[in-house]
């Protein structure tokens, strides 16, 4: 699936990955590849996302929002 990071000041990230663990409102939830349409808030903690080459990355944010839909996932972060 396709992932960007993006803040108010620029994109964090852009590419490809296997999978991403996000902070929501309600608790912590991963998506992976073909998971249903999704729209959700984050609050502050680290987003963690493995690439396709299994490499882990980290991001911290202060909150957003996340949507998938059609295997792209955007992340408005602050």
């Amino acid at each position: 699936m396709f992932l960007e990071i993006i803040t108010p000041d620029k994109k964090l990230f852009s590419g490809e990955v296997k999978s991403i663990v996000l902070p929501g409102a309600d608790g912590k939830f991963g998506l992976l590849n073909h998971h249903a349409p999704i729209i959700s808030s984050l609050k502050k903690g680290t987003l963690k996302v493995i690439d396709n080459a299994d490499a882990t990355q980290h991001f911290d944010i202060k909150g957003g929002v996340v949507e998938m839909l059609n295997n792209q996932v955007i992340v408005l972060a602050e």
